[in-house]
């Protein structure tokens, strides 16, 4: 998708699985069977988006789109938005989210909501710096300027 200071953001394939079970790891989170999981998530409605540097990932973020009842345009959903712990304070994370709203915005979306657990904190912190604002189950906000 696109390119930062040699960061680059891209469509993720089965063929990451290793390099994303390594980052999983660095984070503490589990590393389920990855390949069949990420060559599902490219045949879907939504996308995986990768940050790569010169290593292993650096980041992932995971992005469904839907139509809703109550919302003119479909909705978009962040379900996974991870940064490995060594990358973090980069502006990979802010980097990630701007290309998956480029990406929900291209898919007809007007909002981005992201899936927040109760405990991640650090993930709530980042997203009330990037203007999202507390919503149930999260956070969302606008991917169109009003007006």
């Amino acid at each position: 998708m696109g390119s930062r200071y040699g960061l680059e953001i891209r469509g993720i394939t089965a063929a990451d699985a290793p390099g994303l079970a390594e980052m999983l790891a660095s984070a503490g989170l589990p590393a389920p069977e990855l390949a069949g999981r990420l060559d599902g998530l490219r045949h879907g409605s939504g996308t995986a988006l990768l940050a790569l540097e010169w290593g292993p990932p650096s980041g992932i973020v995971v992005l469904h789109w839907y139509p809703a009842l109550f919302e003119a345009a479909p909705v978009a959903q962040i379900t996974t938005l991870l940064v490995a712990p060594d990358d973090r304070r980069r502006g990979i994370g802010r980097q990630l989210l701007k290309s998956a709203s480029q990406a929900a915005r291209m898919a007809g979306c007007d909002s981005l909501q992201v899936l927040a657990p109760p405990e991640a904190s650090e993930l709530a912190a980042f997203c009330r710096a990037t203007g999202f604002a507390e919503g149930p189950g999260g956070f969302v906000r606008p991917l169109r300027k009003k007006g």
